[in-house]
């Protein structure tokens, strides 16, 4: 009898090499075209847009770069994201940690605490912090009669009442991939390194905190992320030193009307994200921050 030749079976491997390739391509196709309808090809118009200037193609970019208006609210944009996105993790991990150690009822009462900001409007928040960071209002009506003020603090349209609106917004954006990274930790090893005899504090700084760093690097990166796009909150409980990037493109648009520089400004937002995101995956592994989560 001849040997077989073996090309029924190459051509077998063949035809299901490239069905795993077809069939994912096929299932993902809505979803790219999706994209590119509704993302691609309008970023890409907005991109001709911002080199439409009469002046030059990249007038407009040198314009938002060079010029110290420009550079001024870019590093104000950046200082006030950091601000906020290290106020919502120090506040936010004490709180996962808290939801770690609950259990039923409890647990399901504090995560719904946590969870209720989702379900209200940003707007609605940030007139609410209005009306409680007036002069007065509830707040310095409480501190006035505990004899902390002698008299009404300037709370809103400055740092504060801007720190403490979006504060309010991103904090169940921390809490929640630290509470899930918290949750990955074994705490066998905390039990292990007690019996060593280290020392609460040694177990938190040695063991506790390290194991834990995944899901605080991807609560910080998202609510960074999520805070240079602000406008509501710091165009309302704000003053002209709080302008935001995104306050600056509002003003473009519907006040100054140059829609071309509306357009850079955007992409040099947009690139800025972009570029921080890169820095954050290259300092933490996206795997450790996905396994946060």
């Amino acid at each position: 009898m001849p040997e077989p030749t073996g090309r029924p079976a190459v051509a077998t491997t063949r035809a299901l090499r490239l069905q795993h390739v077809v069939v994912p391509g096929l299932l993902l196709l809505p979803a790219v075209g999706f994209l590119v309808l509704w993302f691609v090809i309008p970023l890409g118009q907005l991109f001709l847009l911002s080199l439409s200037d009469p002046r030059g193609a990249f007038v407009t970019y040198r314009e938002i770069l060079a010029g110290s208006v420009y550079r001024r609210v870019l590093v104000n944009t950046i200082l006030v994201a950091a601000n906020v996105t290290l106020i919502s993790v120090a506040l936010g991990y004490p709180t996962a940690y808290v939801l770690t150690r609950l259990k039923g009822f409890w647990l399901a009462l504090a995560f719904w605490c946590v969870l209720v900001p989702f379900w209200i409007s940003v707007l609605v928040r940030t007139f609410s912090w209005m009306l409680l960071l007036e002069a007065h209002g509830p707040i310095n009506a409480a501190l006035l009669a505990l004899h902390l003020a002698d008299r009404p603090l300037q709370l809103l349209f400055n740092d504060v009442g801007v720190y403490i609106g979006m504060v309010h917004v991103m904090l169940p954006y921390a809490v929640l991939p630290i509470y899930a990274g918290l949750l990955r930790i074994d705490h066998r090893l905390l039990l292990a390194s007690d019996g060593l005899g280290a020392s609460p504090w040694m177990t938190f700084r040695r063991v506790y905190l390290p194991l834990s760093l995944p899901g605080i690097g991807a609560a910080a990166a998202l609510v960074f992320l999520l805070s240079l796009g602000f406008f509501i909150t710091p165009a309302l409980l704000g003053s002209m030193s709080n302008l935001t990037l995104s306050m600056l493109i509002e003003n473009l648009v519907n006040e100054r009307l140059v829609w071309p520089l509306a357009a850079a400004a955007s992409f040099v937002l947009l690139a800025g994200t972009l570029l921080l995101l890169l820095i954050g995956a290259r300092l933490l592994p996206v795997r450790q921050m996905t396994l946060a989560g």
